[in-house]
């Protein structure tokens, strides 16, 4: 999709917004936009909150548009800030909220499996989520509090890292996911509960696709914004 077919714009009320697309809801969430917004539109509930509209937008159209290609060139310096936050706040939407629901569906399969299936589901769960655990860690300690000190600093800092490293060190949470997925499709017998089964299957899919989306901005957004900053200060 070409940014001029997007259907989002700052003239929507944010209500037709999210019911074009109720994914958007947890975006409104990890940008403490409260609901109760009456027929206020986008670029006013923007100004409301103190959030760029172009940015917003951005954020909504990489949600709900695959081929939906961001316009770099519409943010600033001033935005970065308010990337990270919404990056940090989306941290804590997985680890309060979708992880924890997936992991207590994992924790109702488990208990039906054979020992040998369920050490199996067991030891990649933990393992996953170890390394989600330290990939969220590694730039909630490291990368974001650089970007922290640039912004203070006006592109300064002490610091020996850049986010060059970040980008070229920057995993891939989503793709453990996948395998887990397998597991559960392809090598379960099929006479344990399916139910549960499926239900787990989706909240993987609905969240390996936020994943996805979530790579998509700190790669698409955040880093070429924080290399244009290093840059207008070296």
């Amino acid at each position: 999709m070409s940014n001029n077919e997007t259907l989002y714009s700052k003239r929507m009320k944010l209500a037709d917004l999210i019911a074009t697309d109720n994914n958007l809801l947890s975006i409104l969430h990890r940008l403490n936009i409260k609901l109760g917004f009456g027929e206020a539109s986008v670029s006013e509930i923007c100004s409301r909150y103190e959030i760029s509209t172009d940015l917003f937008l951005i954020i909504c159209n990489i949600y709900s548009f695959h081929d939906y290609v961001p316009q770099i060139e519409l943010l600033h310096k001033s935005d970065i800030a308010d990337i990270t936050g919404y990056l940090r706040r989306s941290h804590k939407y997985y680890k309060e909220i979708c992880f924890p629901e997936i992991h207590n569906k994992i924790h109702i399969l488990v208990k039906e499996l054979d020992d040998v299936n369920r050490h199996l589901i067991d030891k990649f769960y933990d393992d996953y989520d170890n390394e989600v655990t330290n990939h969220f860690m590694f730039e909630e300690n490291t990368v974001f509090p650089y970007i922290d000190t640039l912004l203070e600093r006006d592109g300064f800092s002490d610091n020996k890292f850049s986010i060059v490293k970040f980008e070229k060190n920057h995993s891939n949470i989503g793709e453990k996911l996948n395998d887990l997925k397998n597991i559960i499709i392809k090598y379960i017998p099929e006479e344990y509960s399916s139910n549960i089964r499926f239900e787990i299957l989706k909240d993987i899919y609905a969240v390996e696709n936020d994943l996805r989306k979530h790579s998509l901005i700190e790669n698409k957004l955040l880093v070429p914004l924080v290399e244009k900053l290093e840059k207008d200060y070296e």
